[in-house]
């Protein structure tokens, strides 16, 4: 507990899925945290939820003014920006052939844009403080390839590259910037039919801990990476995909014979 006691968070997405959880285990651990997001209701609802930990602040990640107005109203509440966990992300279906154009740009404006602005912005009064986290919620997509999710894929690949450069312009003045990359995760986007119990992991054998993932498990690696417990990290890529971006469990070798196992290693 309170390891981010009286520390300031924004986190954009956050009145759903993984934002939600992690403004709920941040203000748990002590912080006041800003619900930034364009779901008013939801957003008012999870402030209230956390009490006078808990601001909302309607907030398109897409709109730079937005994040200039976002940054003047904590700098005037609480004088300090200690953590920015830019989550919020939107997903399209579509292979190369038949993306449009304009979802396309909505993804990129969404996923990649929305983080540039906040480093940019929040950066700012992290350097200038001289300390300061931020946390880029990429996904499994940034670390490999995709079939029909090519401009989802291609802004996460994006983002890594964008954390990656902002690690090297922000390390020095004391902020640390890395990136996380969630697998399936039980949220809207990744669980659409919002199925339940074993219902949820089916198709899920591929993957080594066979399961899907919990919002609450995003939250606690975002909670570490904005810590003094990573105190030295800055520029790291963690995957929290229950081993899927390490290769592919092959379900049929579990209790093959050694001949049949033998000719597949």
């Amino acid at each position: 507990m309170d390891r981010l006691k009286d520390r300031v968070a924004i986190v954009t997405g956050g009145a759903k899925g993984m934002g939600a959880a992690t403004c709920r285990l941040f203000a748990a651990e002590g912080a006041y945290v800003v619900v930034a997001d364009m779901a008013d209701d939801e957003g008012r609802a999870l402030a209230m939820e956390l009490g006078p930990r808990g601001q909302y602040f309607p907030l398109d990640v897409r709109k730079g003014a937005a994040w200039e107005a976002l940054v003047a109203d904590v700098t005037q509440r609480w004088g300090r920006i200690d953590a920015l966990v830019n989550n919020a992300g939107v997903l399209h279906f579509a292979d190369i052939e038949h993306l449009a154009e304009e979802d396309f740009d909505r993804v990129y404006q969404v996923n990649v844009k929305g983080a540039f602005l906040g480093l940019k912005h929040v950066g700012g009064v992290m350097k200038a403080a001289g300390r300061g986290a931020v946390v880029n919620i990429s996904s499994i997509d940034g670390l490999r390839g995709s079939n029909g999710v090519a401009a989802y894929v291609a802004s996460k690949w994006a983002l890594r590259g964008l954390t990656r450069a902002a690690a090297l312009e922000l390390g020095h003045h004391g902020v640390r910037v890395n990136s996380v990359h969630p697998g399936g995760i039980d949220t809207t986007m990744g669980n659409p039919m919002g199925l339940s119990g074993q219902a949820k992991n089916r198709g899920y054998e591929v993957v080594p801990l066979q399961r899907m993932g919990e919002t609450q498990e995003v939250a606690a690696a975002s909670l570490f990476l904005c810590s003094d417990d990573a105190s030295y990290i800055c520029g790291a890529e963690l995957a929290v995909d229950g081993g899927w971006s390490a290769g592919h469990y092959h379900v049929f070798l579990q209790g093959a014979p050694s001949s049949i196992a033998q000719s597949f290693t």
